[in-house]
């Protein structure tokens, strides 16, 4: 059923022009230099030091790892950080 709803939803993604994060509930990334890192569609904080911070996704989890992270900005499904950048990983 989930992979029937999932096709739908990709479909009708493409018929409307839609973009595939905002119909598949993807998280959407946008990094400037390693410096700053914006990031949409999260489901909170999970952990968050100076040199690590995990964001809860609807499906898996984030971790970026690097150096006086700070969290600039944080909204109900959006969170803006700087510092170092040094790692991101996405996990399932």
């Amino acid at each position: 059923m989930r992979s029937l709803t999932r096709r739908l939803n990709q479909f009708t993604a493409k018929l409307l022009d839609l973009p595939q994060d905002v119909v598949m509930d993807l998280p959407r990334m946008t990094m400037i230099g390693n410096m700053q890192l914006y990031i949409e569609n999260h489901r909170g904080v999970l952990h968050f030091s100076s040199d690590l911070l995990k964001l809860a996704l609807s499906k898996g989890r984030l971790e970026v790892y690097g150096s006086e992270l700070v969290i600039r900005a944080i909204l109900s499904e959006e969170v803006f950080i700087e510092g170092v950048i040094q790692d991101i990983k996405y996990i399932p």
